[in-house]
């Protein structure tokens, strides 16, 4: 009679399971680096595009694929053997690897807005395949929010891939249009602290109000005029009016290059589109700076500051844009027309400053 199979004996050098997964979650933030900063693989061998892509694909496939076992796997119990561990910590970092070494394949020369975004894409698909990793092991056997959240990001992030523009030209109307959308979120914001931000209204009109009953004096109402630092000078509503007209003139600057670019770019024009949004993408963040200069306490010089740097990225995107192919005319009359308008809006807060300047 032949006796029953004895199981194999656990390797004594493996480490427990949930041990495992933290050094996993460990190797794979240590890849982030090198996606972040890593150069293109050089070849010789001809770019192709829909190869690229459909690997790139491929392997965000495989990565969602892991992500679900691996979550399925230490969602309950028992809890996977260190070998199982092993074998499922082995596959998650072999699918990470492959997706890096498909992104270390597009080169520069297809276009640089082109390769951040792919390099977002994966950045974003290891990442949170590092959470995913994090969280199991912080929660194993249990189906937690945290667990589920970082899944679901995972899976996201992979199906996110094939929603990547797949030429410059697209890329770069796909970054300039979330330019223009920052821009109008924070020209809505500024305008609505305007509307919500008169010193005294409401305040004044309670105080008449129970002053006759009860004789509040006004200077003892907490967020009246002696609370200046919370409020809006009559000057400081006098300068904001440029500045506002400022952050209008810059969504219709950017809604004019990415209308250009939509109709005249050429998707062979590599060059020339990044740069067009490299200077674009400098809008946004000095629109910020600008809005945040005008909230109470205002100091003028600084608003000046922010102002200037605005105008002179302004300019300097509508110059590139003139001279590049997307303007077929460079006399074309919108781009006169906007330098003048930024032109006007910064004279006025130079006007509105010119005490503090020479104070």
């Amino acid at each position: 009679m032949e006796s029953a199979a004895v199981p194999a004996a656990p390797d004594p050098t493996l480490d427990p399971p949930l041990e495992q997964l933290r050094h996993l979650a460990g190797e794979l933030r240590e890849l982030l680096p090198g996606v972040r900063v890593g150069e293109a693989q050089e070849t010789t061998k001809e770019f192709d595009r829909e190869a690229f892509w459909r690997r790139l694909n491929e392997a965000a496939v495989t990565v969602s694929r892991e992500a679900t076992t691996l979550t399925v796997a230490f969602s309950r119990l028992p809890l996977p053997s260190p070998q199982e561990t092993q074998r499922f910590c082995e596959q998650v970092h072999a699918a990470i690897k492959a997706i890096i070494a498909v992104y270390s394949l597009f080169p520069k020369d297809q276009g640089i807005t082109l390769r951040k975004l792919v390099r977002s894409a994966t950045l974003d698909i290891v990442d949170d395949m590092a959470q995913l990793v994090e969280a199991l092991y912080i929660n194993p056997a249990q189906s937690s929010p945290e667990n589920l959240i970082s899944y679901n990001s995972v899976w996201d992030a992979c199906h996110h891939v094939p929603q990547i523009p797949k030429d410059n030209k697209a890329a770069a109307l796909s970054v300039l249009t979330k330019s223009v959308d920052l821009v109008k979120d924070a020209h809505e914001e500024m305008e609505q602290a305007v509307e919500e931000c008169d010193p005294y209204c409401g305040l004044l009109n309670d105080v008449e109000e129970d002053s006759s009953d009860n004789h509040v004096d006004e200077e003892d109402i907490l967020g009246c005029p002696n609370n200046r630092d919370s409020y809006w000078s009559e000057e400081d509503q006098e300068l904001i009016i440029p500045c506002l007209a400022l952050v209008r003139a810059s969504k219709a600057c950017l809604k004019k290059i990415r209308l250009s670019v939509a109709e005249n770019g050429k998707k062979d024009q590599v060059a020339q589109l990044d740069d067009i949004v490299d200077i674009s993408d400098e809008i946004s963040p000095s629109v910020d700076d600008l809005a945040l200069s005008i909230y109470p306490p205002v100091c003028p010089l600084t608003v000046r500051i922010s102002s200037a740097k605005l105008v002179s990225v302004l300019k300097k995107a509508l110059e590139i844009t003139k001279a590049s192919h997307v303007t077929p005319q460079p006399e074309d009359s919108w781009i006169p027309l906007l330098i003048n308008a930024v032109d006007h809006c910064m004279n006025r807060i130079k006007e509105l400053t010119q005490n503090e300047v020479e104070s």
